[in-house]
């Protein structure tokens, strides 16, 4: 992963104070080669540990507020039980959609503005942003929170993830092109380790990324079940007609 910042200057501070929440910029605009998230909204049990990690880390700030309960219980195949006992710690009914508690005012006098909800978030940024994102964060004693995002420079959202992932700094090297010098992305050093290896924790941002992939569309999966129907429907009319067609001109040269 090769990235380069030219040093801030005047310009280059005014720019930063206008990204003040993650998922601000589009992807393209980052210069971070992402990483592949591979997701698979087909796969139950990933979406299963994804609405577990989703409800436990990220509802605490986050909304989701075009999904109802219900209706990720009927596609994940989660019992009414389930749902309530392991997703519905605030309470509520069933059909409610995925509210937080949190205030707008509040969210905006300690994080400086509202935390975006995530229902349309992975259709807006793309899986491969959420997966490359949510991986890169790098301790920065500069920021608020202690942390900054490589993916996202000046974002407002802390670590939430530190515990599970650990705490990684960035170390940059310094290149000059025609008389400017940048600092170049070479690679993470950790620092802290958390409670998961490298690889258990991408497994554990995957399911995340791969639940806000099927939460951008929840009826994707019926809807590429139903294509499939379609497909064979005009295959087998398609090989009709033609058999209908040899039938009617035989006889005509």
């Amino acid at each position: 992963m090769a990235v380069s910042r030219r040093r801030p200057g005047v310009a280059s501070w005014a720019l930063a104070m206008l990204v003040v929440l993650p998922f601000a910029v589009p992807a393209a605009n980052t210069g971070v080669p992402l990483q592949a998230a591979n997701t698979d909204v087909s796969n139950i049990n990933s979406l299963q540990r994804g609405a577990r990690n989703f409800v436990n880390y990220c509802m605490g700030c986050h909304s989701a507020k075009y999904v109802r309960y219900n209706q990720l219980a009927r596609d994940l195949q989660i019992s009414e039980h389930q749902l309530i006992s392991n997703l519905m710690f605030a309470g509520g009914k069933t059909y409610e959609h995925m509210e937080i508690a949190m205030l707008e005012a509040d969210a905006t006098r300690w994080f400086g503005a509202p935390a975006p909800d995530l229902s349309l978030i992975a259709r807006s940024r793309g899986a491969d942003y959420l997966y490359t994102f949510l991986k890169s964060f790098y301790i920065d004693e500069s920021r608020p929170t202690g942390v900054n995002n490589l993916v996202l420079e000046g974002a407002a959202m802390p670590h939430i993830l530190w515990q599970l992932q650990g705490m990684q700094r960035a170390v940059f090297v310094e290149e000059e092109h025609d008389g400017t010098t940048y600092a170049v992305f070479e690679k993470f050093e950790m620092v802290t380790p958390g409670t998961m290896s490298a690889e258990e924790y991408d497994h554990f941002v995957g399911d995340l990324v791969n639940f806000l992939e099927y939460i951008g569309e929840p009826i994707q999966l019926k809807r590429r079940q139903l294509g499939i129907w379609v497909l064979i429907f005009l295959l087998v009319f398609g090989l009709l007609a033609w058999a209908l067609k040899q039938e009617i001109w035989k006889d005509i040269k």
